[in-house]
């Protein structure tokens, strides 16, 4: 069990979490194997449905990924063209309206939580989505196109070169799309403050409580070193970090390492100069960079993953090649945390739902995207709870490869994957 990474985030907690080591027996009516943000919103949405719930983390509440990303709220869900397409075949066009609605259902059930509950995670509207390349323009245009048809669309705007140089101290972008519907935030603080609610709710939350075995059958229950939770149904929402199940689970994720820093604050006139508008921003590469600022006007910049699997060395001195080549003006300024996290990585994109037997659900996979995902898988988690089973349906339903290799081996497949895609851009 380890302690927290020495980031950003770990450094600017609002509140730390202190929740006990599971210790004897307890009985609930769902106990969740995972404390970040798949678990946590699962155990809001049932508590606040009235059940009993038990969550047991292994470390710390937002330990892995859920505390260490990039904070970014958008529509892009992870896997929507694959997941259209198979659901085309059963839905006809209706599969369009169903993955469209998917996309932004997250960014309103994070803000409603944070509103209801009075969480402090520096809660942000507003994203540019910036073309790397000119080649990139025209794909960028048709999204923008598709937003204007939908409700969604008088969030968003058209920006060209030149408008793009009004809202970032940038000259590398050939044009973006402004969506002041997308989001930013302090993942980590928004994690424990969702925790923080599901115990105010009444869930029990227990960390440094790894669970070492799962229960199946009539009476299932989680095993840890110390204790038991015996439950009417168990959630696995381990993702990238978990080894459980691994007979059933094995091939069908695999770890990517994102690299993050955060550098020294910056005065209110450098920060006005570079972001005036404090937008979140990715751009359209396939490997892309993001970045915002912080609330204490620190920019906060992650980029190059490694599929590899493996942690890189130096994430500074990856990282600052890429911030000056963006803002030249930050040539020199001082990084003061620099951390990584494992994202889970799925071939197709789509999130992984499903059962490992009739009282064992899973919830895994949303390939850097996260923070909106997960919240919307933890309603469609606690819907399936409750006996409303559709969305949990489609996903569960969804065909995935499985790879059937170690976990190194498929590493190495899906790094060599990603070389192609980079090779194929670089020619566009």
């Amino acid at each position: 069990m380890r302690e927290r990474v020495a980031s950003y985030y770990v450094a600017s907690i609002a509140e730390e979490s202190d929740y006990p080591q599971l210790t004897g027996e307890q009985r609930v009516d769902v106990a969740i194997v995972g404390g970040g943000f798949t678990g946590v919103a699962t155990a809001v949405e049932l508590t606040e449905r009235g059940y009993r719930v038990a969550l047991l983390e292994a470390h710390k509440i937002g330990w892995g990924a859920s505390g260490r990303n990039g904070g970014q709220v958008t529509g892009s869900l992870s896997g929507q063209n694959a997941m259209t397409t198979q659901l085309k075949r059963t839905r006809g066009e209706q599969a369009t309206d169903f993955v469209w609605d998917l996309r932004w259902r997250g960014h309103r059930i994070i803000k409603k939580r944070v509103e209801k509950y009075a969480i402090a995670c520096d809660l942000k509207q507003g994203h540019l989505q910036a073309a790397y390349k000119p080649s990139h323009l025209a794909a960028l245009k048709r999204d923008y196109e598709l937003a204007q048809r939908h409700e969604i669309g008088r969030h968003v705007h058209w920006l060209d070169a030149h408008a793009v140089r009004d809202v970032l101290g940038s000259d590398l972008y050939h044009g973006a799309i402004r969506n002041d519907y997308n989001m930013h935030l302090h993942p980590l603080n928004l994690c424990l403050g969702e925790a923080r609610a599901a115990a105010g709710n009444g869930a029990l939350i227990f960390e440094y409580s790894p669970v070492i075995d799962i229960k199946h059958g009539a009476a299932p229950a989680v095993v840890t070193e110390q204790g038991r939770v015996r439950a009417d149904t168990v959630i696995l929402a381990g993702n990238a970090y978990h080894r459980l199940e691994r007979k059933r689970l094995r091939g069908r994720l695999f770890p990517a390492v994102l690299g993050i820093v955060a550098t020294e604050p910056l005065s209110q006139e450098r920060a006005q100069a570079i972001n005036p508008d404090d937008l979140a921003v990715y751009d359209t590469r396939f490997v892309l960079d993001y970045y915002r600022l912080t609330a204490d006007r620190r920019l906060l910049f992650g980029g190059g993953a490694n599929y590899s699997g493996r942690p890189t060395a130096d994430v500074a001195a990856q990282l600052r090649p890429h911030i000056e080549h963006t803002f030249p003006q930050l040539k020199g300024f001082a990084i003061d945390y620099q951390w990584q996290g494992t994202a889970g990585i799925v071939l197709n994109r789509i999130p992984q739902l499903g059962r490992l037997s009739e009282r064992v659900l899973y919830a895994q996979g949303y390939s850097g995207h996260g923070i909106a995902t997960s919240h919307i898988v933890g309603e469609i988690m606690a819907k399936a709870v409750a006996g409303t089973l559709e969305e949990f349906d489609v996903f569960a339903g969804m065909k995935h490869m499985r790879i059937p290799l170690s976990d190194r081996l498929g590493n190495a497949m899906l790094a060599t994957g990603m070389w192609y895609y980079q090779m194929l851009e670089k020619l566009r």
